[in-house]
């Protein structure tokens, strides 16, 4: 997801639900956050470009911003991500993936992510391009399906 805004910082509408290691996963597998993105987000590599878009969904959700820009390809990293305080993740629907597993150098994602800002409900649907950095899955590129 590649989702950047120049907002200026503004209270939030809601407030947040903490996601704690014993929560679901954010991403919508059946674990916990800590088995499942929350050990990514500790430092373990993803093994494929699916579950490195997962783990980047759930850093929306719980707010990581150096996980996000950690994972994001250096050549198309912005300087500052300014995550929307009033926005609120909701969701995460995989559509398709294409090669991103230990045997390619590059893959793709389609995804639909749920959300809601200012009292109104929306969603992302976009496609990811993940590449191979220094042996690890980055996010490289998006293209917006809507």
């Amino acid at each position: 997801m590649s989702r950047r805004t120049a907002r200026p910082r503004r209270p939030s509408a809601a407030p947040v639900s903490p996601v704690t290691a014993a929560s679901p996963c954010p991403c919508g597998l059946p674990a916990t956050y800590a088995e499942c993105c929350g050990r990514f987000h500790a430092g373990a590599a993803a093994p494929t470009c699916e579950a490195l878009m997962r783990s980047r969904y759930a850093a929306f959700v719980v707010r990581d911003v150096a996980y996000l820009l950690r994972t994001w390809h250096p050549d198309h990293r912005p300087a500052v991500l300014d995550l929307d305080p009033g926005q609120r993740w909701q969701g995460l629907e995989i559509l398709e993936t294409t090669e991103g597993s230990a045997f390619h150098t590059t893959g793709t994602v389609t995804f639909r992510a749920h959300f809601t800002a200012g009292g109104h409900r929306d969603s992302l649907h976009e496609k990811s391009r993940f590449v191979r950095y220094e042996g690890a899955w980055v996010y490289e590129t998006a293209v917006f399906a809507d």
